[in-house]
């Protein structure tokens, strides 16, 4: 009976130290896309992103991945300073989901602007890196 209690122990600490590593490798991806975004930097946005990414902003609009690196390129969207807090990070599997508080101060099409957005985004384990596979942003609630 202590062998089996001592393997299912075991189990447990080798899946709780996995999970937190997972946490952790979420945590950095998303630190990078968000610099990415703020830099406009289309080669490290295009490399965590899948080519089937859905990326929804609050108006509804739906973007592909193709769309979505347009915007920067053109200017569409720019991201001048980007502030994340609230975050959590759920990992079920390979697959992550990331909600967070996205304050960011922008400059989109030359036009200074500000946003305040819910955003839950949706990361796969692909190989040795996480990639975005969702996205969709909502407008908080006025309190």
């Amino acid at each position: 009976m202590k062998h089996i209690f001592l393997v299912a122990a075991l189990a447990f600490c080798i899946t709780a130290q996995a999970q937190r590593s997972y946490e952790e490798q979420v945590q950095k991806t998303v630190t990078q896309f968000v610099k990415a975004l703020e830099d406009s930097d289309l080669k490290t946005l295009s490399n965590l992103t899948v080519p089937k990414l859905t990326y929804g902003h609050s108006s509804g609009k739906i973007e592909t991945k193709e769309q979505f690196l347009q915007t920067f390129k053109t200017g569409a969207s720019d991201f001048v300073k980007i502030n994340i807090t609230d975050q959590t990070i759920d990992i079920a599997g390979t697959t992550a989901i990331v909600r967070h508080l996205f304050d960011a101060d922008t400059n989109d099409n030359n036009k200074p602007g500000h946003v305040t957005l819910k955003v839950m985004t949706v990361w796969q384990k692909q190989g040795t890196k996480w990639v975005l596979l969702a996205r969709q942003a909502v407008k908080p609630p006025v309190q």
